[in-house]
Formats: structure tokens, sequence, C-alpha cells
């Protein structure tokens, strides 16, 4: 891993201040970009969206798919962590949090549009970011690589249904052509550019070098949404710093469950520890970048909605961090016990 992301937690900080600072200080800039929309899609947050996921997806070989027997308590844990808990303890959270014990203390126009936000958050698990924390926790990369590739055939087809459902719990109304819009803009459409563009490198022998060569502009385009985000929050943030720390606390206590379930489940299960940690991990981590975009689709760049997935970037990297380091400091912790289930399953079938 490269020097400049080994510190991506302090540039993704010095980022958030330069939003909020260029928010504060110059609200005609993010106003200009905010304005240039098209059918309620931000172009500049489209493009900068695919400029950072597409170089990712082009490393995903969904032929991968073909290897999920190999570890399948991992896959099968990390299919029912991602789609059948995270959305809907995401959602139980929002109502119980926002809707209930915070409602006092938060703006009443805003609730069901913060709750929205973090639905949107928990129906969305990582697709990139996960090969960060992988390789920082010494995953098995080809596990983590045919999760992804998994995690991403789900997704084209499970977000829609799933965010749909539980913003008609909540009593929001779904603008559907607006969600399928942003499912396509910012699934499917990346999904298969990624796919044809690997296609054609690997023919001509040059994926590696392109992966290699484009990996700065995926990380410039991460640290350029950033910037844009909270920029458009920025005058926001200062108002109302009570509101940030208030719809953290959700997202953080998802994230350590999440994380927490998928683990130990993992562990009790069997699976070996390389496998466990990126199983886990991908489950905790959010893949914001579609949660945010959708958001800002769905309910507009002053929205409360945007506003909860953007307190979901401010923490999603120094938390995932904290579980990276929890991961691989419990590698003896974990193989001990698994070993011992194993044995005891060989000694008493």
């Amino acid at each position: 891993m490269s020097l400049f992301e080994r510190y991506l937690t302090l540039w993704v900080a010095l980022c958030i201040i330069a939003g909020i600072a260029l928010g504060h200080f110059m609200p005609g800039v993010p106003g200009s970009v905010a304005a240039a929309e098209v059918a309620k899609v931000n172009i500049p947050v489209a493009v900068l969206v695919w400029l950072m996921i597409i170089p990712m997806l082009v490393k995903i070989d969904f032929r991968a798919l073909g290897g999920v027997a190999s570890h399948w308590r991992g896959i099968g844990i990390t299919l029912i962590a991602n789609w059948a808990v995270k959305p809907f303890t995401m959602a139980l959270l929002g109502w119980i949090f926002v809707g209930w014990l915070f409602r006092p203390l938060l703006p009443s126009d805003q609730i069901e549009s913060y709750i929205a936000g973090l639905i949107l958050l928990g129906a969305a698990p990582c697709t990139a970011m996960v090969f960060v924390w992988s390789n920082l926790s010494r995953g098995d990369a080809p596990f983590t690589l045919s999760q992804v590739a998994l995690n991403d055939a789900v997704m084209v087809v499970a977000f829609a249904p799933i965010v749909a459902l539980l913003l008609g719990l909540s009593a929001i109304v779904v603008p559907w052509d607006t969600l399928l819009l942003s499912v396509a803009l910012y699934i499917v459409v990346p999904v298969i550019i990624s796919q044809v563009l690997r296609s054609r490198l690997t023919a001509r022998g040059l994926l590696e070098r392109f992966c290699t060569a484009v990996q700065p502009l995926s990380i410039a385009a991460l640290l350029a949404t950033v910037v844009l985000l909270f920029a458009f929050q920025g005058n926001q943030i200062v108002a109302q710093p009570l509101v940030i720390a208030l719809l953290a606390v959700p997202i953080i206590i998802q994230t350590y469950f999440i994380f927490g379930f998928a683990y130990l489940l993992n562990r009790m299960s069997g699976e070996i520890h390389c496998v466990a940690g990126p199983s886990a991990l991908i489950g905790a981590s959010n893949f914001f970048e579609l949660a945010v975009a959708t958001a800002i689709s769905l309910f507009g760049m002053q929205s409360g909605a945007a506003l909860a997935t953007v307190v979901g970037v401010l923490i999603e990297v120094p938390v995932m961090l904290t579980l990276v380091a929890i991961v691989n400091r419990s590698q003896g912790w974990y193989e001990n016990g698994t070993s011992v289930r194993q044995r005891s399953v060989t000694e008493h079938p």
C-alpha cells in the first residue's frame, strides 16, 4: 500500500475541513455545482462517483464467483450480514435514536429525511474500500475478490427493493423513477463499463498497468467527492454540530454491531481468520458513494438525508481503521478458538 493510502484518514480529515470551509465562507461555489443537475442527478457528483468506483470495479473479475464455494461459510455470512441484517438494523436504530430518543434535539421537519439517509447507508454495503480494509487486515485476496463480485451482483437487484421497502415502512414517499435511475447510474452502468474495459485491457495485456496508473485518479476522485459533499453541507455542519454528533451515534453503533455479528459468526462456523476479517469488514463498511449520490437524487443537496449520508463519510475511515486493528490484534484468539472447534467437530462428528 502506498504512503498516500496509508495516511488516508489524514487526507480525508483535511478534505473535510477544506469542504466545510468552502461551504461556509464561499457558499456560491458549491451552490453553482449543486445547480448542475439533469433529471435530479447532479452531474459533477455523478462524474466523481464514476471516476472513483470504475477503476476499482475494473479490478473485479466476475469469474471469481466460481470460487465462492471454496469459502462458503464466509460468503454465506457476508450475504446474511449485508442483506438480511444490516439494512433492517440500520432502519431500526434510525427509528430508535433519530425518531424517538433524539427527536426533541433535532429539527422536526428533517426527522424522516435523516432516517431515510441512514436507511440508504445501511442498504449499501461496501464495494471498493473493502479491498483496502482487507489488505490492511491481511485478508485472503481471492476471497475478497469473490465476495465483492457477488456483493455487486446482489446489489444490482436488491438495493432498490430494500430501500423502497424500508422507506415505505418509514412512511416516506418513494420516487421509484429516481431510485431506479440512481441504481442504473451508480451500479449497473459502472459495472458494465468496468467489465467491458477489463475485457479489452486483459486481451491486450494492459490490465495491471492500467490499474496502477488510474489508482491515484480513483483516490483523487474520492477526496474531491469528500470536499464537494462537505461543501454542500458546510453551513449546516457549522451551524448544527450537535446534529452531526447525534446522527453519528446510530451509524457507529451499527458499524460495530455488524462487524461483531459477522466476525463472531465466522469464528463459530470454523472459518479461517484471513477470510473472517474481510467477511466482517465488508458489511461494517458502507458504499457511501452510492448512498450519498442516491440521497442527493432522491431528496436534494440540502436535505437531511444527504447530511446523514455525509456523516457516514465523516466517520467511515477512522471507525473502519479501529475494526482493522481489532482483526489484526485478535488473530491469535480467533485462530485458537477456531482450531479448538474444528478439533471438537473431528472428535465428535
